[in-house]
């Protein structure tokens, strides 16, 4: 800004009398004055995605040190030496203790032989049942060696009312709670293809814009049908931007006798499933299909897969929402719940202040787009604090001060899928208050040499209580006395060296190193600085500075 005020002066007065190269060498002859500035700059949701940090926080401080300065290069483009700013940011700390125990525990879900061996004659617990008595059992049968503290979090189905007599399932189940069983083998190795979604199985090949041409497929695990007859499959599922081509073309569900788990799918043996109720192809909604006969694969082992082929004209978008094999047996509505057990003392137990949300707990959150029951998960969209405290309010109306609980859920992430997250929550003056993994915290970076570096520097102004530190310690300390006195008479620091008060660089690096190390910052990091301002007086009243840094792990002066 100087440099154009400059000019404007100099053209002033050069007009009509200089050369304009005259005047270009004027210019060029000044010093440059970079702009120096304070700022304080808090990150945004856009800056932590932009960081490409999914849980909208650093890590660690150090990550927050190497990312950061690209982007004060980017908002302070015009600031040089000298300039500082402040970063406030937010720094993950850590779930509360116990949390991830349960979170990265082995999931197992409850198969129809597992209701058989408690007695139900159902493919879920009926309602008067307690599943928390009988799943030890099963547990015991299934586990073989568990070992001391081991945890398994048990998912199951409870029938919200007495079920009927009628079709039963037997295989298939829900995308994407199913997905992660699945294999995803890419015949192009081009990483386009299958994918999971949030409340679906997706294949498309359609990419910036553009179709790609590709084979994928997406294959069961092992369906072991033995001991079933009378077997129906029906599909949901939707279809679309086939623009006319047919969709066995392109979408075909297969199902095989000979497949190995890993093996090439290629090379086995597939049978086509041929529905008479499939999507038309120009449709966003999902198409239930019929009960188609099944019976081919009775009493057998099979694998279903769903093969997805896309042309460099025509790509179009599959997604499955479930897939079931059934036969005739006990069928009602359910509610897919899950529990903790630990293995103590030679038995499983229920974990105890864990509680796992069910899929009918979401939707008592709200079903609708942009709440938890639209897709039985949270997400970023759809944080779990802002449900949960009053969830657990309504769950537990009579809880009691300092009442703790861990509450496990599904997370959907647009970076990493379906997972399972968790937090501790404790009633606290009257509600429920989420543990704290992040904490708002904040580094000083400051423009260096052409570029932003971290600053840790605190800037501190001496003030009273700092001086009466000085004066109890240094009072009767040798050659100190007279300085202390008048220190402690006027608030200031004599800087006359004619004066007997006089304090010297010497005497001010003692006291003040003495109350950094034992009054104003004794737990301070190795390599931490302190720039402390103090009131003087050298014939008229100011103020002067010292730097000081941590080194080795005492306070000395920095000279830099």
């Amino acid at each position: 800004m100087k440099k154009v005020i400059y000019l404007l002066v100099m053209a002033a007065a050069f007009v009509g009398c200089n050369p304009l190269d005259d005047l270009n060498d004027q210019v060029d002859a000044l010093p440059e004055q970079p702009n120096i500035g304070e700022f304080e700059y808090t990150l945004t949701d856009a800056d932590y995605s932009a960081f490409d940090l999914g849980f909208g926080s650093f890590n660690s401080q150090d990550q927050a040190k190497d990312s950061i300065p690209q982007l004060l290069s980017d908002l302070y483009p015009l600031y040089g030496q000298g300039s500082s700013v402040l970063v406030n940011y937010k720094l993950f700390v850590g779930a509360a203790e116990g949390v991830s125990a349960y979170t990265s525990a082995e999931t197992y879900p409850l198969s129809n032989d597992d209701y058989a061996l408690t007695g139900s004659d159902a493919f879920g617990f009926y309602p008067n049942v307690d599943p928390t008595a009988l799943i030890p059992d099963v547990l015991d049968a299934q586990i073989a060696a568990p070992v001391e503290g081991q945890i398994a979090l048990v998912t199951y189905k409870q029938y919200t009312e007495t079920p009927d007599v009628g079709l039963a399932i037997v295989g298939g189940g829900n995308f994407p709670d199913i997905y992660p069983t699945f294999e995803n083998v890419d015949v192009d190795m081009d990483g386009i293809g299958w994918s999971e979604g949030a409340a679906h199985a997706n294949a498309s090949a359609f990419v910036n814009g553009s179709e790609i041409a590709g084979e994928d497929w997406l294959v069961s695990p092992e369906i072991d049908l033995s001991g079933e007859t009378d077997l129906k499959f029906q599909i949901n599922q939707r279809i679309s931007f086939l623009n006319g081509n047919e969709a066995a073309d392109f979408v075909n569900i297969l199902v095989s006798t000979n497949y190995t788990t890993g093996g090439d799918p290629i090379a086995a043996t597939w049978d086509v499933i041929t529905l008479t109720t499939v999507p038309s192809g120009n449709t966003s909604e999902f198409i239930l299909s019929e009960d188609y006969d099944f019976s081919a694969y009775d009493d057998t082992v099979i694998h279903v897969a769903f093969r997805y082929n896309s042309t460099s004209t025509v790509a179009p978008l599959w997604r499955i929402d479930y897939f079931n094999i059934k036969t005739l047996g006990v069928t009602g509505n359910t509610d897919s719940k899950g529990e903790y057990f630990v293995y103590e003392g030679g038995s499983w137990n229920d974990a105890e202040n864990v509680y796992y949300l069910s899929n009918a707990d979401y939707d008592s959150m709200g079903e609708s787009s942009g709440q938890p029951g639209a897709f039985n998960n949270f997400s970023s969209s759809t944080p779990a604090d802002s449900y949960l405290p009053t969830f657990l309010d309504l769950k537990y109306p009579f809880a009691q001060e300092e009442n703790k609980i861990i509450v496990i859920y599904k997370y959907f992430s647009s970076n990493s899928g379906a997972g399972i997250r968790g937090n501790e929550y404790t009633f606290t003056s009257g509600q429920w208050m989420a543990h704290e993994s992040t904490i708002e915290t904040s580094l000083k970076f400051g423009f260096d040499e052409g570029q932003w570096v971290p600053d840790n520097t605190i800037r501190y102004i001496i003030a009273q209580a700092d001086i009466d530190y000085i004066a109890t310690n240094y009072a009767s300390a040798d050659g100190f006395s007279a300085a202390v006195s008048s220190m402690a008479n006027f608030g200031n620091f004599d800087r006359r060296s004619s004066n007997a008060a006089f304090w010297s660089v010497e005497m001010l690096n003692t006291v003040f190193t003495d109350l950094l190390t034992n009054f104003l910052a004794p737990n301070a990091e190795e390599g931490q600085k302190y720039v402390l301002t103090f009131d003087i007086y050298d014939g008229s009243s100011g103020t002067e500075e010292l730097k000081y840094i941590k080194t080795g792990g005492v306070w000395v002066p920095n000279v830099d």
